[in-house]
C-alpha cells in the first residue's frame, strides 16, 4: 500500500509490545490506583487488563469533565453532553455534562438507598430516553453491574435474563414507542417476575410516560419470597422514578478493580440459555477512549450519534460509555430511519444537531435507499457537520456503499463512508479504517484492515492460514485486547467451548472471510451461511453482494437450498426499490447472469424470489437461518430478537405462492444444512 506510515507503526507496536501499546493508552483515563501490570496473560480463562489498577467509568465519563481540579483542562460543565431527540413524540432535550452529572448522581443515590452495592446486578429494561442513559452511569458509579435488556423483548426472554444475571433491581418504564403502536412494559415484567425462578429481585422502579394512561402497578408489600397463586414469582416493591428520585442524595463515585464487572449484556445461543458476556471496567475504558479517538476521530466538544438502540453493544458503546469518555456530546434517538416520518429523519437529526459522525447500521441505509432512491430527501437538508458515515451490524455492501458515497454524499468527498466490523463480545472495532490515525483507501466490500490490538488471522479447517483472496474462518489471536468480554457471566466452560476450543490460542469469531493482497478483509458472513455447491464452498454475503448491484433490488437475503445432486443450490430473496416494477422471470435471468459474470459458472443462482420483506432482527439483521428454515420446512422457533413477528407469516405465505415443482423436488432435512466448521460450537451474535 502507498500510504503514510501512521497506521502501520501502530498496528505492529501493538501487536509486538502489546503492554506499551495499551499502557500508553491507559494515559487517557483517571485512575484511583494507576496500573503497575498492564496484562496478566497468565490468567484463566482470559487475560486480565490492568489487574492492579481501580477506576470508577462513571467519574471518567462525567466528573472529571465538570470539575477539573488543578489540571490544566477545560470544564465542560455547560457543553451538551447528551442530546435527546424523539421522533416519536417530538420531543427534544440537551443534558449539559453538569446537568447530566447531577442526575446520574441522584439516581446513583436513590439506588444506594434501595440497598444496591458494590457488585449487585440492575436489570434495565428502558426505551430510548435519557433515563436509559442515566441509569447506566448510575449503576457504574455505585459500582452495580447493569444489564440493559432491549425494550419490547416478550416475558419468557426477560425472564431468562433474570433468572441468570439475579438482579436485586429492575428499572422500567411505563412503555415504549414503535409506529403505529405502544409497548406497555409492566405487564411484561409483571409476567417475567412470575416466570422467574429467581427470588433476588426486591424492587421495580418505574419512570412514567405521558403518552400513557396511568399505570396500576401492585401496592409495596415486604419482601416476600412467593406470591399468592405464583410460587415462583418475587413480590418485588415497585416504585415511581420521579417519586424515588425527588429527595435522594448524590451519590459519590465508588473505586472499583479495573477487573470487576461493568456490565453483563446477553446475545443469543443455540443452547436455549441466553449468554451473557461480561465487560470490565478498567479495559473497557481504555479501549473505547482510544478507538473514539483513532478510529472515529472523534474528540471534545464534538457530536457523535450512533444511531442503535441502549439495548445492543453499540448502544453500550458508543452511545452511552466512549462519547462521554472523551468529552463528547453523544445523541440519543428514539425513532426509525424511515416512517418517522419518512426516509429523511435521518438527515433531519444531522442538520439539527450538527452531527460530526453518524454510525448506522446497512439495513437502515437500504431501508432509506428503498424509499428514496435519489436521496432527494437528504439533499433537503444541511449535512455540512457531517465528517464520516460508520456502518456496523451486517456487511455493507458494495451496492449500498456505492448509494451512500456516490448519490447521498456524491458532494462531500470529504466524508467518508465507512465499513467496519466487531462482535458484542469485543465490544470496539476488530477492523476498520482508523481514521484518527490515517485515512486509508477505501475498497468496497472490504471492513478495511485490523485495529491496533487484534491480531487477526483467517484459518482453514485444519487450522492453516489460507493464502490471500481465499475464503476461511476468521479468528483471533490470544491474548485480545482490552475492551473485549472477560467471560460469561457464572459459566467459563461454555465461553472456552464456544470461542476458544475450535482452534487453540485463537478466539473463533464465527465469521469466515479472507484478506486479499493488501491486508483488507472482507467478512463474508457467518461460518454457518457458507453454501455447499458441487464440492464448492460459497458465500452467501458474495452472492449478496453480486445481487444488491442489480438496480432493482433494494436488499436480499441468500441460503442454501438443499439439493440431492449439488449439496446446495443459492436461493435468492429479493426486495425491491419502491416503485420499481419488473418481470419476474427477466429478473432471475438477469440475476443469474450477474452471479455467474462476477463470481463464476459454478455459482449458479437456482432461482430469485421477490418478496415485499425479509424478516429482520430489531437491530437489523436479516434472519437468514430462520428463512433458511422456512424455505426447507422445517421447524423453527420465532427468533426472540426478531422485529415484527407477522414479517415471518407473510414471507412463509410468500414463499409457498411462489413455489415451483423445482423447490418440491428438493429434499427437505431437519438438520443445519450448512457445512459449519465447528458444528458443536455455539454461533457468535455479532453487533
Amino acid at each position: 500500500m502507498n500510504v503514510r506510515r501512521e497506521y502501520r507503526p501502530a498496528y505492529q507496536t501493538s501487536l509486538v509490545d502489546p503492554a506499551e501499546f495499551w499502557a500508553d493508552a491507559a494515559a487517557a483515563i483517571d485512575w484511583d490506583v494507576p496500573p503497575t501490570q498492564i496484562v496478566d496473560t497468565n490468567a484463566r480463562p482470559v487475560a486480565k487488563w490492568f489487574p492492579d489498577a481501580r477506576l470508577n467509568t462513571s467519574f471518567n465519563a462525567l466528573d472529571r469533565h465538570v470539575h477539573t481540579g488543578a489540571e490544566e483542562r477545560e470544564s465542560r460543565a455547560h457543553q451538551p453532553a447528551l442530546i435527546y431527540d424523539s421522533a416519536m413524540t417530538g420531543a427534544r432535550a440537551v443534558y449539559t455534562y453538569a446537568e447530566l452529572l447531577e442526575q446520574v448522581s441522584r439516581f446513583a443515590g436513590t439506588m444506594a438507598g434501595l440497598g444496591v452495592a458494590v457488585g449487585d446486578r440492575v436489570l434495565i429494561y428502558l426505551p430510548m430516553i435519557p433515563e436509559a442513559v442515566i441509569a447506566m452511569l448510575a449503576c457504574a458509579r455505585i459500582g452495580a453491574v447493569h444489564s440493559v435488556v432491549f425494550g419490547g423483548f416478550t416475558a419468557p426472554e426477560l425472564a431468562a435474563r433474570i433468572d441468570d444475571a439475579e438482579p436485586v433491581l429492575i428499572v422500567t418504564a411505563s412503555g415504549g414507542l414503535e409506529p403505529g403502536r405502544k409497548i406497555e412494559y409492566p405487564p411484561i415484567v409483571l409476567q417475567a417476575l412470575d416466570l422467574a425462578e429467581t427470588t433476588a429481585p426486591r424492587t421495580v422502579i418505574v419512570k412514567r410516560r405521558p403518552q400513557f394512561s396511568t399505570l396500576s402497578v401492585p401496592a409495596s408489600p415486604p419482601h416476600t419470597e412467593d406470591l399468592p397463586n405464583s410460587p415462583h414469582a418475587v413480590a418485588a416493591r415497585w416504585l415511581d422514578w420521579d417519586d424515588a428520585v425527588r429527595d435522594a442524595p448524590l451519590a459519590d463515585p465508588v473505586s472499583v478493580a479495573a477487573t470487576d464487572p461493568l456490565y453483563i449484556l446477553y446475545t443469543s445461543g443455540t443452547t436455549g440459555r441466553p449468554k451473557g458476556v461480561v465487560r470490565d471496567n478498567g479495559g473497557h475504558a481504555v479501549a473505547l477512549a482510544w478507538s473514539m479517538r483513532n478510529i472515529y476521530d472523534v474528540g471534545a466538544g464534538q457530536v457523535m450519534w450512533a444511531a442503535s438502540d441502549v439495548g445492543w453493544v453499540v448502544g453500550h458503546s458508543y452511545i452511552v460509555y466512549a462519547p462521554l469518555l472523551v468529552g463528547a456530546t453523544t445523541l440519543l434517538y428514539e425513532g426509525k430511519p424511515i416512517g418517522t416520518p419518512d426516509a429523511g429523519a435521518y438527515w433531519r437529526v444531522v442538520a439539527e444537531h450538527k452531527v460530526n459522525v453518524l454510525f448506522t447500521a446497512p439495513t437502515a441505509l437500504r431501508a432509506i435507499r428503498k424509499a428514496d432512491p435519489d436521496a432527494e430527501l437528504a439533499h433537503d437538508y444541511d449535512l455540512s457537520t457531517l465528517r464520516a458515515l460508520f456502518c456496523a451490524g451486517e456487511r455493507l455492501d458494495p451496492a449500498t456503499y456505492a448509494w451512500a458515497d456516490e448519490i447521498l454524499l456524491g458532494d462531500r468527498s470529504d466524508c467518508p463512508v465507512v465499513d467496519h466490523w466487531w462482535q458484542t463480545e469485543t465490544g470496539w472495532p476488530i477492523c476498520a479504517d482508523p481514521l484518527g490515525l490515517q485515512r486509508l483507501p477505501i475498497k468496497p466490500g472490504s471492513a478495511s484492515v485490523p485495529v491496533p490490538g487484534y491480531r487477526l488471522r483467517v484459518l482453514d479447517s485444519s487450522g492453516n492460514p489460507v493464502a490471500p483472496n481465499v475464503e476461511g474462518n476468521i479468528v483471533i489471536g490470544l491474548p485480545l485486547p482490552p475492551g473485549t468480554l472477560t467471560g460469561l457471566w457464572r459459566d467459563d466452560a461454555r465461553y472456552v467451548r464456544s470461542y476458544l476450543s475450535a482452534y487453540p490460542g485463537h478466539y473463533l469469531t464465527g465469521d469466515s472471510g479472507y484478506f486479499d493482497e493488501d491486508g483488507y478483509l472482507y467478512v463474508l458472513g457467518r461460518s454457518d451461511d457458507v453454501i455447499n455447491m458441487a464440492g464448492h464452498r460459497l458465500s452467501a454475503g458474495s452472492i449478496e453482494a453480486a445481487i444488491a448491484g442489480h438496480e432493482a433490488v433494494a436488499e436480499c437475503a441468500v441460503i442454501g437450498l438443499p439439493d440431492e445432486l449439488k449439496g446446495h443450490r443459492p436461493l435468492a430473496y429479493v426486495v425491491l426499490k419502491s416503485g420499481v416494477d419488473i418481470d419476474r422471470a427477466q429478473l432471475r435471468d438477469e440475476l443469474i447472469a450477474r452471479v455467474r459474470d462476477q463470481i463464476g459458472a459454478i455459482a449458479t443462482l437456482y432461482d430469485a424470489v421477490i418478496v415485499t420483506s425479509l424478516p429482520k432482527t430489531r437491530s437489523g439483521k436479516i434472519l437468514r437461518k430462520t428463512i433458511r428454515q422456512i424455505t426447507s420446512g422445517e421447524a423453527f422457533e420465532v427468533p426472540s430478537t426478531i422485529d415484527d413477528p407477522a414479517m415471518l407469516v407473510a414471507l412463509s405465505n410468500q414463499i409457498r405462492a411462489a413455489r415451483s415443482p423445482r423447490h418440491e423436488s428438493a429434499p427437505r432435512r431437519t438438520e443445519n444444512p450448512d457445512d459449519v466448521v465447528q458444528p458443536d460450537v455455539d454461533p457468535v451474535a455479532p453487533s
